[in-house]
């Protein structure tokens, strides 16, 4: 199986619990406003790699990762390539690597049988809930939120462990009623361990410019302190579980 891989992390540390390799596939449906790496969208971008040849990069790694650490595949959107990464986290799960998804539950279908392989196969995900309304998500990454929700309650009903990411942008993600009704959402859900706020930066703007790409947030901001923490309140209220 050959997949298109953009890049790798040998020692990440915030894609997941502990120290991990962290592979970043090539291609993407969506067009967040937001992205940092457009570089990642195109699907035919990146380089050939077959799945025991990633595996084996990541198995360099493996004394690093202790009892926590792992592998985490992220985008791109990972989904995009779901016969790689299912046959990517087979390879390593079968040397006793932990697995994560760094994902936005954009691809997910709900008739697709391999979905259940994937749950079996995933350790934790982490979720990009990138608006709760539809419309609002709609006009955020060009696509419903239709899937990733659907992909969310999978998720809950295979028990596989998820950490939810939400990217605080001023003025489209950060309205509180928008945040207390995602908050009701994940109240829902029975397998979100960690609820983490990201605040939105300008970090990617150099690669758009680069790729001749106008960016759609100029002049946008990030986030001041009070209103990260603000987020933080609403989406953690009473939150049970573990939180950072």
């Amino acid at each position: 199986m050959t997949g298109r891989v953009h890049s790798f992390e040998s020692f990440g540390t915030v894609d997941g619990p502990g120290i991990r390799t962290v592979v970043f596939l090539q291609g993407c449906p969506m067009r967040c406003k937001y992205c940092h790496n457009p570089d990642t969208w195109h699907p035919s971008g990146g380089q050939a790699r077959t799945a025991e040849d990633v595996a084996r990069e990541v198995l360099k790694y493996k004394s690093y990762f202790a009892d926590r650490g792992g592998v985490t595949v992220s985008g791109g959107e990972p989904l995009l390539q779901l016969d790689f990464v299912l046959e990517l986290f087979a390879l390593l799960k079968a040397k006793g690597v932990n697995t994560c998804l760094d994902t936005s539950g954009i691809c997910y279908s709900a008739g697709d049988a391999r979905y259940e392989r994937l749950a079996a196969l995933t350790d934790l995900v982490l979720l990009d809930i990138k608006h709760i309304d539809d419309g609002a998500h709609r006009l955020l990454t060009g696509q419903s939120n239709q899937n990733p929700l659907t992909f969310a309650r999978f998720l809950d009903q295979k028990g596989v462990k998820m950490w939810v990411r939400h990217v605080l942008v001023p003025g489209i993600t950060d309205d509180d009623g928008a945040l207390h009704e995602l908050r009701a959402f994940l109240d829902t859900l029975s397998n979100v361990e960690r609820v983490e706020v990201l605040p939105y930066h300008t970090m990617g703007v150099p690669k758009y410019k680069k790729l001749g790409i106008a960016f759609p947030l100029e002049g946008v901001q990030p986030p001041a302190k009070e209103r990260v923490e603000n987020a933080k309140r609403i989406l953690r209220a009473g939150w049970q579980r573990e939180e950072i």
